[in-house]
């Protein structure tokens, strides 16, 4: 459907009513809404325009859900393949030529050592289930109950995922320092920051007195996202899978977010070279449509049957979306592409740092990128960093939106603007992201009360 057509019920008055019914209707716990206040009726790409006629360039995707943005040729004629057919639409996990189609083509994508002896277990739709399944699925594995998992993480909003998440409290999930080079924790950053983290990590499960008993596994992702874009040293990845490996410690990472060629590789692990015990999908894996698994090592295959399941573990509809979404990354070398454009817009930004005080850091790999603001006005702390300034991100995001702009925010204290583009997006269009961005932070800047908006250094659209 072209954007140009006439969209039902749409006009200021058509979209002002559905938000004040949605603050009406919907729970508290509702987030995007309260700082994307939008209405989308129709979409294609990278563009959404909204119920009042306005259009954005959506750099949120879903999240990170939509690989190839909004209703790609491919994904709608391959859901539109699967309606036609006459297809069962729910079949629990009952084999169907659709789901074998899909696992073939997820199987071919995966590093071959795992590939080789892989299983796969399909989960409820959201990548949260499929988290819990791989906590399950370890446990059962060793006999052992505790995990290890990584400040700043996030792996979800069900119990056990939430535990082993950054945000956790009165949890017996063993935590470990992340790599974070512009926070760290031992004030180096760095290889040296990296170093002592894995030290860290190493003396806790070698030190009979450091009272963590060896876990049932490690989670880790390679890229934190909601933690503020902060990618994992490969060499680090390299010794947790080292030092888990000679412990007999089942390695979960989870690339929920990170997968299907986000971070400038298919899966964000083959930067490293690791192979982890299991991985844990979903998002882009469903080509915009709910689904989960995990892959794992085959001899970590000991469950019951029934040991973790789910009514919605069949979609159709996802499995047929995703192996489109799948094939059409790999064949068009999408990765690659995320790649190099992704390292172009992280010079702009790294430009646009050097004019504005207020941008303490900018990081990303691929098309995952981020840019943590804070207070310029303010004595730099432990390692250089300065304080966080939530205040002047959530105004960029706001300048964002004025200018026809989706963002979202995250990292500590929601102080990082995150960029998280489809990967068809072009060259053009990446320079309308930033040129935007660029525009939104000036602006903010100039106006936020406080310290983080005296004596602002503007820049507009500019590039290195």
């Amino acid at each position: 459907m072209a954007l140009t057509e006439t969209v039902p019920a749409a006009g200021p008055s058509a979209h002002e009513g559905i938000l004040r019914r949605q603050s009406l209707r919907e729970s508290a716990a509702r987030t995007y809404a309260r700082s994307l206040p939008i209405v989308p009726v129709r979409a294609r790409g990278l563009t959404i325009e909204g119920a009042d006629g306005r259009r954005y360039l959506d750099c949120l995707s879903g999240a990170g859900t939509l690989a190839l943005g909004h209703n790609h040729p491919v994904v709608l004629e391959a859901i539109h393949k699967v309606l036609d057919s006459g297809a069962p639409l729910h079949i629990l996990d009952l084999a169907t030529p659709v789901k074998d189609a899909f696992v073939t083509e997820l199987f071919a994508t995966l590093p071959p050592e795992l590939a080789e002896t892989a299983r796969i277990q399909f989960c409820g739709p959201a990548g949260t289930d499929a988290v819990e399944a791989a906590f399950k699925l370890v446990r059962t594995a060793t006999g052992r109950d505790g995990l290890m998992a990584f400040s700043g993480a996030y792996h979800g909003m069900t119990a056990q995922a939430l535990a082993a998440s950054g945000g956790a409290r009165h949890t017996g999930v063993t935590r470990l320092p992340y790599p974070y080079d512009y926070r760290c924790p031992f004030g180096t950053g760095g290889e040296r920051g990296a170093e002592l983290a894995a030290r860290w990590t190493e003396n806790l499960l070698d030190d009979d007195k450091s009272g963590v008993v060896p876990p049932a596994g490690m989670i880790l992702e390679p890229v934190q996202g909601e933690g503020g874009v902060i990618p994992a040293p490969d060499g680090w990845l390299r010794r947790m899978r080292q030092i888990t490996a000679e412990r007999g410690i089942p390695l979960i990472v989870d690339e929920v977010q990170t997968g299907v060629g986000r971070t400038g590789a298919f899966w964000a692990v083959e930067h490293s070279g690791i192979v982890p015990d299991v991985l844990v999908l979903s998002k882009a894996i469903g080509g915009s449509l709910p689904l989960a698994v995990i892959v794992y090592r085959g001899d970590l295959d000991v469950w019951q049957p029934g040991a973790h399941a789910g009514t919605f573990r069949g979609n159709q509809l996802a499995m047929a979306a995703g192996a489109a979404t799948l094939a059409y990354v790999r064949e068009h070398q999408l990765a690659r592409r995320a790649q190099e454009l992704g390292a172009r817009m992280l010079a702009r930004l790294g430009s646009l740092a050097a004019h504005h005080d207020c941008i303490g850091d900018v990081r990303g790999r691929g098309l995952m990128l981020g840019v943590e603001l804070v207070d310029r006005d303010a004595d730099a702390g432990l390692g250089g960093a300065r304080p966080a300034a939530p205040q002047l991100a959530a105004a960029v995001q706001r300048a964002c939106l004025d200018r026809g702009l989706i963002v979202e925010l995250g990292g500590r204290h929601s102080a990082v603007v995150r960029l998280l583009p489809p990967l068809t997006i072009t060259d053009e269009q990446a320079d309308a992201i930033l040129d935007r961005l660029a525009d939104a932070i000036a602006a903010a800047d100039r106006t936020t009360p406080g310290p983080t908006g005296s004596s602002p250094t503007t820049l507009r659209g500019t590039t290195p």
